[in-house]
């Protein structure tokens, strides 16, 4: 399922992302890598650009986490039966 934050496997490839870097939020990383090497890593140049990425990092992880505590609480109650 793709997402709006989710690059394809093509777009991935032709831009060398590493495997690790290929989640969720893969769309973000592309112009921010882009941004970056435009601006020689300037850390204040692509504020924007990893502003938005590290916001949807963030909100996956938040998201991930959801899915892990009702699924502990599921096996919890299982447990109990």
């Amino acid at each position: 399922m793709a997402s709006s934050t989710t690059a394809s496997q093509e777009e991935l490839k032709a831009n060398k992302v590493p495997l690790a870097w290929r989640d969720q939020c893969s769309a973000l990383l592309l112009p921010l890598n882009v941004c970056r090497k435009d601006k020689y890593y300037l850390p204040w140049e692509c504020e924007n650009e990893r502003h938005a990425y590290e916001k949807c990092q963030y909100e996956d992880y938040l998201r991930r986490m959801k899915v892990l505590s009702k699924q502990k609480l599921r096996e919890a109650q299982v447990a109990q039966e």
